[in-house]
C-alpha cells in the first residue's frame, strides 16, 4: 500500500474530518481513504453541459411540464416629445 502526506491542512477542515470520523467510528486516516474512494469512484460527466448535468441529477424524480405563455409582438416605442 502507498502512503501520502497533506500538509497545510485549515484547523477547521481537520476538526471536521475528526468529527466525521469519530461518527462512523474511523479513524481521522480511515475516514480519509474513504472520502477519497468515494470521490474517485463517482464517474464524472462527460458531456461538460451544466444543463446536462442537472438533467440526470432531476430527471429520475420525475418532472413538471411548464406552460408557457405566448409572445405578443413587440410594442411600438413611446415618442417622446
Amino acid at each position: 500500500m502507498a502512503s501520502m502526506t497533506i500538509r497545510d491542512i485549515d484547523e477547521r477542515l481537520k476538526a471536521k474530518l475528526r468529527v466525521r470520523a469519530a461518527h462512523n467510528g474511523h479513524s481521522m486516516e480511515e475516514e480519509a481513504r474513504e472520502i477519497l474512494r468515494i470521490a474517485l469512484a463517482t464517474p464524472r460527466s462527460q458531456s461538460g453541459s451544466l444543463v446536462d448535468s442537472i438533467r440526470a441529477r432531476v430527471e429520475p424524480l420525475g418532472g413538471v411540464e411548464l406552460l408557457i405563455a405566448p409572445r405578443e409582438p413587440i410594442r411600438e416605442p413611446v415618442n417622446v416629445g
